[in-house]
């Protein structure tokens, strides 16, 4: 691990995202990326996704042929919130709609490029259900790199690794006009089966504590057993195993999605709004206590139990469209990106 200095990020060559990693049959990537504004105003949440772990059409394709090519269900994930009103985006597309090489990734009109010391994210995507527009650049400055990975199952069939857990973000749209600056994350994950296969659910949780962004990762595998991460990481490329407090229960979503988080013993953790609110899946900003202080959390929670349900899977076409076969692919307008 290396740290930032006036010339930019010093890393070796292998640090950061590889966007032409092998992914398995029947498996996945994802890069995440969470960010809100200094005045916090604004939040957005961009995952590029190969093999779409929470496609109904991946899922359907998996139960006929398990070594399904997950380059055939790709996504962005685009997510405003804050003022101005709610958008997202998630629109599947197939192998021939995109792009990518060892630093860049495109997925149909929009595209990611890492050039070694910071990410830019060009946007151009289709809002549902209400068809709209979101359309601009996000430009990514971690702090540190990082290139440890955690085996989040017993076998090593599910990874993820924190990337930059503390980044610099500027956020330009023209669809809609947003322009603000604020803190971001960014991490990835991958895997060699669908998440269903191997775990009943998982919450995962980061906030700022003084100097260091905290990370905690609570998964429930199907055979029972529980994988817990608690990790500390900090500016100078340190990271560090913490103590993880004991857990605590926020209240459930509306569609009845249990929301644990972590803090000091006898804290009463609590909402502060929920951004996401699905069948299976919540995405939230809590407020907790951490060694003693008072802390803002991105949670998400995830049921896998829930998500194995037909009619789960009949209600997210709503949300996650396919677009037609075989459309053609336009020329990144980011400089650099794929030429």
């Amino acid at each position: 691990m290396r740290t930032a200095s006036t010339a930019g990020i010093q890393r070796p060559e292998h640090f950061g995202p590889r966007f032409d990693a092998g992914v398995a049959p029947g498996g996945y990537a994802w890069w995440y990326v969470d960010a809100m504004s200094a005045d916090g105003r604004h939040g957005l949440t961009v995952i590029a996704l190969i093999g779409s772990v929470f496609s109904p059409y991946y899922a359907r394709a998996r139960r006929r042929d398990p070594l399904v090519d997950p380059l055939e269900h790709c996504a962005l994930n685009v997510a405003l919130y804050g003022d101005g009103g709610h958008r997202w985006t998630m629109t599947e597309r197939r192998a021939a709609d995109m792009r990518r090489e060892p630093h860049a990734l495109q997925v149909g009109p929009s595209a990611l490029h890492w050039d070694g010391e910071g990410l830019t994210i060009e946007i151009d995507e289709v809002t549902v259900p209400v068809p709209g527009r979101v359309r601009g650049t996000v430009r990514l400055r971690p702090h540190a790199l990082f290139d440890e990975r955690h085996v989040l199952d017993g076998e090593g069939r599910h990874r993820w690794q924190p990337i930059a857990p503390r980044a610099s973000v500027e956020v330009e749209l023209s669809r809609p006009a947003l322009r603000w600056r604020g803190d971001a994350y960014f991490d990835s994950n991958d895997g060699d089966r669908g998440l269903e296969d191997d775990f009943d659910d998982w919450t995962w949780s980061r906030t700022g504590r003084g100097a260091e962004t905290v990370v905690f990762y609570d998964v429930r595998r199907r055979d029972g057993a529980r994988t817990h991460l608690a990790l500390a990481y900090d500016d100078a490329g340190r990271s560090r195993r913490v103590a993880a407090p004991p857990v605590a229960t926020l209240r459930r979503t509306p569609w009845g999605i249990a929301r644990p988080t972590r803090g000091d013993p006898g804290c009463t953790p609590r909402v502060l709004a929920t951004l996401e609110d699905g069948p299976f899946y919540a995405r939230s900003m809590i407020a907790t206590q951490l060694d003693a202080r008072p802390v803002v959390a991105m949670h998400e929670s995830v049921s896998l139990q829930r998500f194995r349900q037909a009619w789960v899977r009949m209600l997210l076409p709503f949300k996650m469209p396919r677009a037609p076969a075989r459309q053609p692919l336009p020329v990144p307008r980011s400089p650099g990106a794929l030429p």
